[in-house]
């Protein structure tokens, strides 16, 4: 045994195994690392993971572009429809009994104040239903007092 320790080429030999094994390893854990920083799976080197991820990129500016066009259009059919509705009952016979709390009148209008005050008068013989509209918050028909209430409390249901 002493005879292998006191041999230099002996010595010369273990070492070269003991740093072939540490460069092996070294090796082994570089390749692991490499083959994170990989994107695809078909990538062999920095280059072709490179070039994945510049088209997945454009992929993405293509995308967020057509969602903002999209999302522009979806908002400016969301300001045209109905954002705000209101229903106020009454009797508009108060205490001849005819009628009760048939009656309303209901404000359906836009963030833009385009609308309609839809109002039904019921009685006992028969059933009115007008409709009022409504352009950049103002209407040019007479209100009754049920449907200003119905479009103040609409209104308010748009902020």
């Amino acid at each position: 045994m002493t005879y292998l320790l006191e041999n230099p080429l002996t010595i010369l030999v273990a070492l070269l195994c003991i740093t072939t094994i540490v460069l092996l390893v070294l090796v082994i854990s570089m390749h692991r690392r490499l083959k994170r920083f990989l994107v695809d799976v078909d990538s062999q080197n920095i280059t072709d993971s490179l070039t994945s991820v510049s088209t997945d990129l454009k992929n993405l500016q293509s995308f967020k572009t057509e969602m903002e066009a999209y999302l522009s259009g979806v908002e400016k059919r969301l300001r045209k429809s109905v954002q705000s509705v209101h229903t106020v009952r009454f009797n508009p016979f108060k205490g001849t009994g005819s009628g009760s709390n048939q009656s309303f009148a209901t404000t359906l209008i836009t963030e833009e104040g385009d609308g309609v005050i839809l109002s039904s008068l019921y009685s006992r013989d028969h059933v009115s239903i007008f409709a009022k509209p409504i352009k950049k918050h103002a209407t040019e028909h007479e209100l009754s007092e049920e449907e200003v209430e119905s479009w103040e409390h609409a209104k308010k249901g748009l902020k």
